[in-house]
């Protein structure tokens, strides 16, 4: 019997706690804040139950509370593994200790999970440094509700002379104001609301105390008020595609390498995969009879992830795959044998058939290459080898297939700012079923081949990626809209 209480922290996935994200990743049961980001719950495992438990205008808070309590109880006297999920930190207005005292008094045992509070964390990624030697040495952290009723409370915090940090504010920020104007404090005091705080659609207003009533701010805010609001340091809303949605065309898995990078640069990123890899028609007869052969094979050569994972899933033990050399198209192929336990004899710096082609040794004897790819993989590497004098085997280890594409998803996409390709496969199952008029503004493309899908479907192609790799797609993008913002394109 236990309950983890874990601070999910401001909204950024990847602030929150290693100890947390095990435990997330463990749990059967996920009890959750309704401003819990979805990108955190992500990381929960896809059989977990999960219930939201947020508060709404209208509820009765003490009898919402009793149920939460009350609903841990029970799912923590079981013996599943129960997450309480909760924004920033458990024990910062979180009602945490509320919890605690509940499981504690009902003999359920319970471990606490500190995070990153909304009142440490969004001013940080909005630039403004809460303390500043020689500015400010001491911070209030307060809530908005009810700003009037702590008339003597306000006066303290501002003959203190500290930065106050209010959470929930949004709604009660012209009180918030009036109040501490009343308690002495100048209404030129710089004020600043940060919205959406951690997330990719953070914004700042920035202002003083006297016109923060008149700003137009949106719930979930952090609000800053004192000396250091007026500093604009590095913020989240200074990477290049801050505020720009972006749309992930990739399978399952394979996205995340590539969300990640997007995210990195502050992109929003729509997942619409518009193909899943599925086993060849076969059922994989003849990859598993090649293998079977492998003494008559002097190289295999592996043209992508999903292909080193079709093989893989036959041998199952690596060792299986001694004897003949292994050749990889690009890094991230590369990557793939080497979590398998392989590590590649020749590596195609970039990830494009005849890239390999060109480095491949000549035959030096009997033997040939065996060539596991997609059932509709391009015949340009096999037919360069073949050019070369090798003899070349090619079996289908897999084959793409269409994803399922609502309309809704797709009026999703052509809402975005842009859609990424990375394979033609993806660019084509898209354009066929969704159509040119479903395209975002921008179109980028992982390389060269994939563009040439693009085009051919009659669509245009505005970034294409310097190498075949996720992070050079995202970097070529943030290079696009970095421009775009600076006037140069």
């Amino acid at each position: 019997m236990s309950v983890a209480l874990v601070g999910a922290g401001p909204g950024d996935p990847g602030l929150l706690t290693r100890r947390g994200a095990a435990l997330l990743a463990g749990a059967d049961v996920v009890v959750h804040d309704r401003l819990v980001d979805e990108r955190v719950l992500e990381l929960a495992p896809a059989g977990a139950e999960r219930i939201d438990v947020g508060k709404r205008r209208g509820d009765d808070a003490a009898a919402a509370q009793r149920a939460i309590n009350e609903l841990l109880i029970a799912r923590g006297r079981t013996d599943k593994r129960v997450v309480r999920l909760k924004g920033g930190d458990p024990y910062i207005f979180g009602r945490g200790a509320e919890e605690a005292l509940a499981l504690a008094e009902a003999g359920v045992d319970y471990e606490v999970v500190p995070g990153v509070s909304a009142a440490l964390g969004v001013p940080a990624l909005a630039g403004i440094p809460l303390t500043l030697r020689s500015v400010v040495s001491s911070l209030a952290v307060v809530t908005g509700h009810e700003p009037s009723s702590g008339a003597a409370g306000w006066a303290g915090i501002v003959a203190s002379g500290a930065t106050i940090v209010v959470l929930m504010g949004a709604e009660s920020r012209a009180a918030v104001a009036a109040a501490l104007i009343a308690a002495g404090m100048a209404p030129s005091t710089p004020a600043a609301a940060v919205m959406r705080g951690a997330t990719p659609t953070q914004r700042t207003v920035r202002t003083n105390l006297a016109g923060l009533g008149a700003c137009e701010i949106e719930s979930p805010a952090t609000l800053v008020i004192g000396a250091v609001a007026a500093i604009e340091l590095a913020s989240l809303e200074d990477r290049p595609l801050a505020g720009r949605r972006v749309v992930v065309t990739r399978a399952g898995d394979q996205a995340v390498s590539l969300t990640e990078a997007l995210s990195s640069f502050g992109a929003q990123v729509l997942e619409c995969p518009t193909i899943a890899i599925a086993p060849p028609s076969d059922g994989g007869e003849a990859l598993a009879t090649a293998l079977g052969r492998l003494a008559e094979f002097a190289w295999i050569a592996f043209t992508s992830q999903n292909a080193v994972s079709a093989a893989m899933e036959r041998v199952r033990d690596a060792r299986a795959l001694a004897g003949p050399k292994i050749a990889a198209v690009g890094p991230r192929t590369a990557d793939a044998l080497s979590r398998a336990g392989i590590i590649a004899d020749l590596v195609a710096e970039v990830a494009r058939g005849e890239e390999l082609a060109s480095q491949f040794p000549p035959p030096a004897g009997p033997g040939a290459v065996l060539l596991p790819v997609a059932a509709e993989a391009s015949a340009t590497l096999e037919e360069r080898l073949v050019a070369a004098g090798w003899r070349v085997e090619r079996v289908t280890a897999y084959q793409t297939v269409p994803a399922p594409l609502s309309p809704e998803r797709v009026a999703a996409v052509r809402g975005a700012d842009a859609i990424t390709f990375a394979s033609g496969s993806a660019a084509r199952y898209f354009l066929e079923r969704a159509g040119l008029g479903a395209l975002p503004k921008v179109v980028a493309s992982i390389g060269p081949v994939t563009s040439k899908v693009v085009r051919a479907c009659g669509a245009h192609v505005d970034v294409e990626a310097q190498h075949a790799d996720a992070i050079s797609l995202a970097s070529a993008l943030a290079t696009h809209f970095a421009a775009l913002r600076c006037g140069h394109a």
